[in-house]
């Protein structure tokens, strides 16, 4: 009897699409560049995560046909023992047939499938703010099939870097997310941020919303802009 993990993994390899009801607008600066009820997101071959396809008609501007393609990653991400293309992958590697484009200075793609037909695939990072109805969305599109369930634990963690310990709580948060390993979130007062050095840099999810930046730790997710998917741990 087949897991449901290896019935959705088993279509991989597979151009798929699915329909949605929302309302979907992406600006740029203070112009609406798309807005339509008639999106679906699409997965091209070896992809884990959707990208929005419009109609041609909802874009407020000319597709150009044309764009340069990349070339595939030599050593792709891994998920469950096979090579995926999750968004660290960039958008303009292409594995369906199809013709590149551009959309208001963004990247797209006309998928040669007669299912699309009319409809342009969008590079999610090419504009400034996306929108589901009238909440932001933020790092690429929510997919209908991927669930997140953050649940209190009294389980003891320990995280320690080469022997010494940079934190231990028996109050984590646990992050459970489809295909993906469970995660674990600690109170900062459970942390020894004394041991740890300040970042640059700053981390965004669909679900769980964005981080800002602060110190380099995955032992928080402190959440000033978090995402309605999920209850950030506090």
């Amino acid at each position: 009897m087949p897991r449901v993990r290896d019935l959705l993994m088993a279509e991989l390899g597979s151009l798929r699409y699915e329909p949605i009801e929302k309302r979907i607008r992406a600006k740029n600066g203070d112009a609406t560049v798309v807005d339509t009820t008639r999106a679906l997101l699409v997965w091209e071959p070896k992809r884990v995560v959707p990208s929005y396809a419009v109609p041609a008609a909802d874009i407020a501007g000319e597709v150009v046909p044309g764009g340069d393609g990349s070339a595939e990653p030599e050593q792709p991400p891994m998920l469950a023992g096979r090579p995926v293309y999750d968004p660290s992958v960039p958008f303009a590697v292409h594995t369906a047939p199809g013709e590149p484009a551009t959309v208001a200075g963004a990247e797209g793609f006309r998928p040669a499938d007669p299912e699309l037909d009319g409809y342009v695939v969008l590079d999610f990072k090419g504009f400034d703010a996306w929108y589901e109805e009238d909440e932001r969305n933020l790092s690429h599109p929510r997919d209908p099939f991927h669930r997140i369930d953050i649940v209190h634990s009294s389980r003891h963690v320990r995280v320690e870097v080469d022997g010494e310990t940079l934190a231990e709580s028996s109050r984590p948060y646990l992050l459970f997310e489809t295909s993906l390993p469970a995660r674990y979130y600690l109170p900062p007062q459970d942390v020894r941020t004394k041991l740890l050095a300040p970042s640059d840099t700053s981390t965004a999810c669909a679900y769980k919303g964005r981080r800002p930046t602060g110190r380099s730790t995955a032992a928080t997710w402190p959440g000033a802009m978090p995402s309605r998917c999920a209850r950030p741990p506090r």
